[in-house]
């Protein structure tokens, strides 16, 4: 799974969600972990443990992982995705895996870009929103609960403006700042209040103060502009962070701080403040929470003691940062080579990844990695 987000929001490095972005560098594209299916884009299906490059281009400027897939957007605007196929979420028209990068289409309009389980969502740079891949959940929010192997755009609107995507559920901001979800909501995970399934997206609530979103496996979380940070969806391992177990269909504070940026979620959730500390909660079984034991915590914890984490992305079980600095770090699960550290053993607290300061943005999928390096 991915997860974000995305599982969503995918956050370069000291990325505000209230003031621009001034990405001026350009990036090589690297995978590491799982590659059953040729989600690395190396060419094969053999795992690697470490960060490799895919391809020999540099022109790489926005990344997502999926269960088995990947999606990335080039700084032409083209959209290139390869991996797991059998769902259509590659948006080539077919069901055939690729272990390489294929472009989508002709468009050089992509802006942003999302995966959920076996989907993919992206924005163009009109604010029109597009999905395609596994359609019986109702992921993809085009109001039929039908398969899409190339994309198909979401209503008519144009104002979209991030994407992020769970298991099988998606949410997403406009520019006006309003909240939408659509897909499967067994544990509230749409948060509309009830466990419906949405296949086409509705609005969460009335306010016009959400800045930056993402989302678990199976929950959402999201920052407001004044640097709260709210959770909903399922909550068996307190990934919510309401000092419980309880899941909730409608989004629920967590805590009572303004300090939030950003958050990410697999199994777990981990978010970082505007104090540059990294925080995590939830299932802790592989050691993705960081905190040097296997432990589980309904309530958010920090990770360590340093104020320079300036963005964060989780897999299914394992945790990718970075520091203002430039380095990457990664955590949790290894049973894949996903932490990207050369070999398949578990770490319960972060680790750097090789010894260079040039990562940009990143990404996780259910049991790899995906990150660009200046």
């Amino acid at each position: 799974m991915p997860i974000s987000g995305n599982l969503g929001g995918f956050i370069k490095p000291g990325f505000n969600p209230l003031g621009p972005q001034t990405e001026t560098y350009t990036y090589e594209l690297y995978a590491w972990g799982q590659n059953t299916t040729g989600q690395l884009g190396l060419g094969d299906t053999t795992l690697r443990n470490s960060p490799v490059q895919v391809g020999a281009l540099s022109d790489w400027d926005n990344v997502a992982g999926g269960q088995a897939h990947s999606v990335a957007i080039k700084t032409d605007g083209t959209i290139w995705t390869w991996g797991f196929n059998a769902n259509g979420e590659l948006g080539l028209g077919d069901t055939t895996n690729r272990s390489s990068p294929v472009q989508v289409g002709a468009l050089t309009t992509w802006n942003k870009i999302s995966t959920a389980y076996f989907t993919c969502h992206a924005i163009t740079t009109g604010g029109a929103l597009w999905g395609w891949g596994y359609g019986a959940k109702a992921t993809i929010g085009d109001s039929a609960a039908t398969s899409r192997s190339s994309p198909v755009q979401i209503g008519a609107l144009t104002n979209w403006l991030n994407v992020a995507g769970g298991v099988y559920h998606c949410i997403a901001t406009k520019t006006d700042g309003t909240l939408w979800a659509w897909g499967e909501n067994i544990y509230g995970q749409v948060g509309d209040g009830t466990t419906t399934a949405r296949n086409s997206p509705v609005q969460i609530g009335a306010l016009t103060t959400w800045a930056n979103i993402a989302c678990g496996a199976f929950h959402s979380i999201a920052v407001k502009t004044d640097g709260t940070l709210y959770a909903w969806g399922y909550n068996s391992a307190g990934q919510l962070g309401q000092n419980n177990t309880t899941s909730y269909s409608s989004p629920v504070q967590v805590g009572a701080l303004t300090t939030w940026l950003q958050a990410a979620g697999g199994y777990h959730t981990a978010a970082i403040k505007t104090d540059g500390t990294l925080w995590a909660w939830g299932n802790g079984e592989k050691g993705q929470l960081g905190q040097g034991n296997t432990t589980y915590y309904s309530s958010p914890v920090q990770v360590g003691a340093l104020s320079t984490w300036s963005a964060v992305q989780c897999g299914s079980e394992h945790t990718v940062s970075t520091q203002t600095d430039g380095t990457l770090w990664s955590w949790g699960r290894n049973n894949f080579g996903q932490l990207g550290l050369g070999n398949t053993t578990d770490r319960s607290s972060p680790v750097q990844v090789g010894a260079l300061t040039t990562w940009g943005e990143f990404n996780c999928g259910k049991f790899f990695s995906i990150a660009l390096q200046r």
